[in-house]
């Protein structure tokens, strides 16, 4: 009988031995194969994501041989059910953390690789990755801890039934973040603005987008003034994209008024020469005049230019109003101003 012990004991033993053998072979064999052999295929394709995606399970691959072999070896060993039970929980655990970081990353490679596919698609944009970025390490996160849980053989359900009461309670109590969260979700993947646009806001103040962030969006002002705006109360207003158009360029419009008896034509020459000797103006759409009204006290005319970006507006036109007025007063053409004639009589 004594011998008949001995000879299983050796029998566990050598299999104990060959697994960790074969498990640390088996290891180094794919180390090599995806530190050498894949990287040379990869090296000829023409993206970088097959290459990150080695470079991101290279080490879960090595480490996963070993935590199988461990995993195998612990009933070997002759361990007490419960602790073997315990030491199997924390492999699965230690392998579900590694692969969790290597989801992240890969996740975020092929992000950023759909997103700089310029026009292929409407979500997924640069302007848009951190927001799936962070919905994929949830889902990932999520379903690592939903997998850890199992592991240990810890019960979900009432887990699951808390965190429904609880969400439910954090839903009331916090209705306006929740709010400004979802429209931050909706206004970057809607995009009606984009980082460095500018845009005029239903209560009249205008500036540049600085930053969009999942609760607010901020504003830098012609000012150096910045306006932190909750995205809920942009997602229900009124927005001028002063930018959104097909390019970045914006028509400015000047309104002058000379007096009756002026020569149109002259007017007319005078305005389109100042406009083409504008810095600012860009030649092309080329500058328009136009003759708008005959007013109380003036013949109205619009000078139409285009300006290279809304930040130039208040620089245009105070160069062009210069010139205006300096080559009015030159060439005699008057720039009236509102007139009355009162009567007075002896009652």
């Amino acid at each position: 009988m004594h011998e008949v012990m001995e000879l299983l004991r050796s029998r566990s033993d050598l299999s104990v031995a060959a697994i960790v053998v074969g498990s640390l072979l088996v290891s180094l064999i794919l180390d090599q194969v995806t530190s050498r052999v894949l990287p040379r295929l990869t090296s000829k394709t023409r993206t970088q994501l097959d290459d990150e995606i080695v470079a991101a399970v290279r080490r879960p691959l090595f480490v996963s041989v070993l935590l199988v072999g461990a995993w195998c070896t612990t009933w070997r060993l002759g361990a007490p059910p419960a602790w073997a039970g315990r030491i199997q929980a924390g492999l699965v655990t230690l392998g579900i953390l590694l692969w969790t970081a290597a989801g992240m990353r890969v996740g975020k490679a092929v992000l950023t690789l759909v997103a700089n596919r310029v026009g292929e698609h409407r979500y997924i944009q640069p302007r848009t990755v951190p927001l799936f970025d962070i919905s994929v390490r949830t889902l990932i996160v999520g379903g690592a801890a939903y997998g850890i849980l199992l592991a240990w053989d810890v019960d979900v359900t009432a887990w699951l039934a808390s965190a429904g009461i609880l969400g439910i309670a954090i839903g009331f109590a916090a209705k306006d973040t929740l709010a400004n969260l979802f429209s931050g979700i909706f206004i970057l993947a809607d995009a009606p603005y984009k980082i460095g646009d500018y845009v005029v806001l239903a209560s009249g103040e205008r500036g540049r987008v600085t930053d969009i962030g999942i609760r607010s969006t901020r504003i830098l002002t012609r000012d150096d003034i910045q306006i932190i705006i909750p995205n809920a109360a942009i997602a229900g207003a009124t927005i001028v994209n002063e930018t959104g158009g097909p390019h970045a360029k914006e028509r400015i419009r000047v309104d002058v008024g000379v007096a009756y008896g002026s020569d149109i034509d002259q007017v007319r020459a005078t305005l389109l020469a100042i406009a083409q000797e504008t810095s600012l103006l860009c030649a092309e759409p080329a500058p328009r005049v136009r003759f708008r009204a005959l007013g109380e006290s003036s013949l109205d005319f619009q000078l139409l230019g285009w300006i290279e970006e809304p930040a130039l507006r208040g620089r245009a036109i105070d160069e062009l109003l210069t010139a205006i007025y300096k080559r009015f007063q030159a060439e005699g053409i008057v720039i009236p101003f509102p007139q009355r004639d009162v009567h007075l009589s002896r009652s």
